[in-house]
């Protein structure tokens, strides 16, 4: 009686676990997103932590190996271990295959495998896919279908990620290899390192897989151009690229969206070049020992990188101090909204300043472009920005109790785990285990996205029914 009474208990245990896990699959996207980024975390951990993922046959630390998965799959490009010497080809493939789960977004990719399999998407998976392609649907109450992209629309959109995902790294990859040929690598090797190099470019993440890094094509303007347009191409988002595949060169026809993403990128894209030429033109570690067209070239690659891309010819320690601040701003705006990089995105930035300056201006409403933008989404951009900085400021207090660092070094890497970018001023790799943890913990939190990260935790609120009387407190 005992035996029965024991499996009727564990068989209702796990029935319990199944009711759960289907309540949160299906109560909520953003949970649901979190749940399949924590589940690949802790597979790609397992695989990274065993014997033959290392270059030495040994079991990598769990701290490492989690590390490592974290910010593969959330495509950051941080490291607490030498990655091109401590990784066995295996190790590498992991790593290759991650950033590229990761950057399509697991709910895209999900969506896309049903797609294949089923040849068509139900009414769930347009909306689980619709909550990749816009944080804001995440959101309960009624979805307002004048989205960047809409609902009918999801379809067209995962084509689109599967086939410029494939297409973009694809063309990259070719184009790089000669590159890669003619800056001494050998050519079997070349094979391998060039649709390596495409990935992390297109992904925004910035693994390099040869000892000497990207710096071996310093001198090499083909190479580092091809990895800032792929990189550009990652960082501007899946629905940028599908208006722009599918009405080309017809402005007027742009989402918003679009138009926000790509001015601020431009906007963001030569200030901060402008910015570090500024800063950097008489610093003989940096730009000091070059002439003026290598400055305005790497000056603009290093802008290029610091939204998300986490390449980097010059050394970072060697900046000053205030192009290191600027770097942090950068880092921490990042790219477009639903793409490879991360950050608190260009169109919350966007929305942001054109509010500002609607207020300033005396206007009632916040326009761009002919369109009004809702207060709803304001508010989102708003709570964005607060949670961001909550996260960076957390994280920051913590790992420098631990580690005693300087602050602005811990700083720095913290934003760029939070920007999920990849540049660092040594720190991480020295970190110990238990600012580890807490890195990791940014990071995942950075990719996620503080929407969906909200989300997930509101997802049980109800609508209110009733609103209470207006007071107004003094701001300002």
């Amino acid at each position: 009686m005992s035996s029965i009474g024991s499996s009727f208990s564990s068989g209702s245990k796990a029935r319990d676990v199944w009711r759960t896990i289907r309540h949160i699959v299906t109560s909520s996207p953003s949970r649901f997103a979190i749940l399949i980024f924590a589940s690949l975390i802790l597979l790609f951990t397992a695989l990274f932590s065993l014997p033959i993922a290392s270059a030495s046959g040994t079991i990598t630390p769990i701290s490492d190996a989690l590390f490592t998965a974290v910010s593969t799959i959330c495509v950051t490009g941080l490291a607490t271990v030498d990655m091109s010497a401590h990784w066995s080809p295996f190790g590498h493939v992991l790593t290759f295959l991650g950033v590229n789960i990761g950057g399509m977004g697991v709910l895209t990719l999900a969506s896309v495998l049903g797609l294949v399999i089923s040849k068509k998407l139900g009414l769930r998976a347009k909306l689980l896919a619709a909550g990749d392609s816009n944080p804001l649907r995440a959101h309960g109450g009624v979805v307002n279908e004048g989205q960047t992209v809409r609902l009918g629309e999801v379809g067209q959109l995962l084509k689109t990620v599967a086939m410029s995902l494939l297409l973009i790294e694809g063309i990259v990859a070719v184009l790089l290899y000669p590159g890669l040929v003619m800056a001494g690598i050998p050519p079997l090797a070349a094979l391998w390192e060039a649709p390596y190099y495409s990935a992390m470019s297109f992904t925004n993440t910035g693994f390099t897989p040869n000892a000497g890094g990207i710096g071996e094509f310093a001198d090499d303007y083909f190479v580092l151009t091809l990895l800032m347009i792929s990189m550009f191409l990652g960082s501007i988002g899946f629905p940028v690229i599908y208006t722009l595949a599918k009405h080309h060169f017809h402005v007027k026809r742009w989402s918003l969206h679009s138009k926000l993403t790509l001015i601020t990128t431009a906007i963001l894209f030569v200030a901060g070049a402008v910015a570090f030429i500024a800063l950097e033109f008489n610093n003989p570690r940096t730009f000091g020992s070059m002439d003026a067209g290598d400055t305005t070239f790497q000056a603009f690659f290093l802008s290029a990188m610091t939204r998300s891309g986490g390449f980097s010819v010059i050394d970072i320690d060697s900046l000053n101090g205030s192009s290191k601040l600027v770097i942090s701003m950068l880092m921490f705006v990042g790219g477009g909204s639903a793409s490879t990089a991360g950050g608190i995105k260009v169109t919350t930035l966007a929305v942001l300043a054109i509010a500002v300056w609607s207020e300033a201006r005396g206007r009632q409403s916040v326009e761009a472009f002919g369109r009004r933008i809702p207060s709803d989404v304001q508010r989102v951009a708003l709570s964005v920005v607060a949670w961001g900085a909550t996260i960076v400021a957390l994280a920051t207090i913590i790992i420098t109790q631990i580690t005693k660092a300087p602050t602005e070094d811990v700083l720095f890497d913290v934003i760029s785990a939070f920007g999920t970018v990849g540049l660092s001023t040594g720190l991480t790799e020295a970190l110990p285990d238990s600012a580890k943890y807490v890195m990791a913990a940014t990071i995942f939190m950075g990719r996620i996205g503080t929407v969906t990260l909200a989300a997930a935790i509101a997802a049980t609120s109800r609508s209110q029914l009733y609103s209470l009387p207006v007071e107004r407190p003094i701001v300002g």
